[in-house]
This record gives C-alpha cells, structure tokens and sequence, in this order.
C-alpha cells in the first residue's frame, strides 16, 4: 500500500500533478528538491515510492535519472505520460515589457528557448523547480521576475498567467517513472514492457547480436540510451525499454541476455501506458 510519495519539486510542480493522476488512491507528497534527494527519502525508507521523469519529446532524455535508478537498486514499477504545458507567469499587474529575468528548470527553460527570442530583454536563468520559483515569486513579490511553470502552479502561487503554452513544440509530453524498492507489483499477465540494462562485448556485432536476441523473441524496442561506463573509458552501458504482448517472450529473452550480455539487469517489468 503506498501512503507517502516522494516527488522533485513542491506541489504545483509537474511530479505533483503526475502525483494526482497515478495513484488511486490519495497519496501525501514528500516534496525533494533534487533527483538525488528523492532516491534518498526511498533508500532510507521515508517515502514508499518515487516519482522521476526520464525523458521529454522536446528535450530528451535525462540520462542521470536512469543511472539513479540503476545504483541504488530501485525498480520501475510503472509509467505516465504527462502533457507538458508550460506558462510564463509572473505578479499581478506585470507585462511582458516588465520582466526582465524568467527563472525555471533547466528543461523547462529548454522546451521553451524559442518563444524568448522575440524577448531578448529577458534574461533566462536555471532553477531547481518550476513551482517552487513560483512560490519565491508570490512570497517574495518579485517583481520584473517571471517563472514558467504549470497552470497549477499559478492558481495555487495566485499568479498571472503572461502567455500560455509558450514551448516550442504545442505537444509536449514528459514521460515519468514510478520508482520503488522492491520489484514490481503487477501481475505477469498484466506486464507488457520492461526496462532493461546490460554492456556489449567491445567486439563486432555484439550489440546488434543482442538487438536479434529481443526481435527473435517478438520484442519491440521502444527506446535504447547509452551511457558511459565512468570506470572503464570509452565503454558503454545500454539502457532499453521494449514492449511485449506475451510475458513468456520476455522471460525467454531474459534467460538468453542474462547468458550473452554483460552485467545484465532488469530494471523494472511493468505497464505500458502508451496502449
């Protein structure tokens, strides 16, 4: 039973309103200002269950995340996609003519460079949390200061909205993973996608030969991350995620990995929320 989520940023967040919409049940948010202070409220067991966004169609990936989840033991028990809407907000009574510096999370600030151009006033300036600049913004009442941030952040901050859904692309998703301590809780039936890690031999075809392993056992690969192995120079970890219909596929391409691939793992057999 999950009681306790930990999530990065405050409530008005993105984390926060993923929160809302993937449990069932009400959850009590403990709010992280880091990536490294969420897995840290799970490993030391203040929180139930994590949630971390892996990856953005504008931005990417965000490759720490995965490497998070990796050494520290955690497992991906489940998925969700969040439409990302960023607005441009500031205090009541403010224009566009009056702000001169936006503070906002490095990918925010990322997925909406292009809107700024019309706006070389405005400095752009790295924060730790969309909402949690919001929050600075109303309790300190900064003005010449605008954040980006969600819809919510404005109502529950009581800020004026500026400009809506100011990110270079109009359909913008995020796509979050739940994390937890122990593996997952979704029955075999029920588990259509997985995410997986291993090494390559450093020899010809060997990453390909893996690739054949998984379309051999009917595995549709919906994402591949390579990372650098920091202790050996030049070597490579593979993050993968891969759908499935049948869970037999995946566990008769798992025995077959776990012989051929190096430091094979699985990360995490869960929902895919992309159906």
């Amino acid at each position: 039973m999950i009681k306790t989520v930990a999530i990065q940023g405050i409530k008005g967040s993105f984390h926060h309103i993923v929160s809302l919409q993937y449990f069932e049940k009400p959850v009590d948010v403990i709010e992280c200002m880091t990536f490294d202070g969420l897995v840290n409220s799970l490993v030391t067991k203040e929180s139930d269950a994590g949630i971390m966004a892996l990856e953005n169609s504008i931005a990417g990936s965000i490759l720490p995340n995965y490497a998070l989840i990796d050494n520290n033991g955690l497992h991906v028990v489940g998925e969700h996609y969040l439409d990302i809407q960023h607005n441009l907000m500031a205090l009541h009574n403010q224009s566009m003519e009056d702000i001169k510096e936006v503070y906002s999370h490095p990918m925010a600030l990322l997925q909406c460079k292009e809107f700024f151009r019309d706006y070389p006033h405005i400095k752009l300036i790295e924060d730790k949390d969309t909402a949690e600049v919001s929050e600075r913004i109303q309790k300190q009442q900064l003005k010449g200061v605008g954040a980006i941030a969600s819809g919510m952040a404005a109502e529950i901050f009581q800020l004026n909205i500026l400009a809506h859904s100011i990110q270079t692309i109009k359909h913008n998703e995020t796509r979050f993973a739940i994390v937890k301590r122990t593996n997952s809780e979704v029955s075999e039936k029920d588990i259509n996608k997985a995410s997986i890690k291993f090494e390559a031999d450093h020899k010809r075809g060997s990453l390909a030969t893996l690739l054949n392993v998984m379309s051999d056992c009917k595995l549709s690969l919906t994402k591949i991350q390579s990372m650098p192995i920091i202790e050996t120079p030049w070597k490579y970890a593979f993050f993968v995620d891969i759908t499935f219909e049948m869970y037999e596929d995946f566990k008769k391409a798992k025995s077959i990995m776990d012989i051929m691939a190096i430091n094979f793992k699985v990360l995490g057999e869960y929902k895919n929320a992309k159906l």
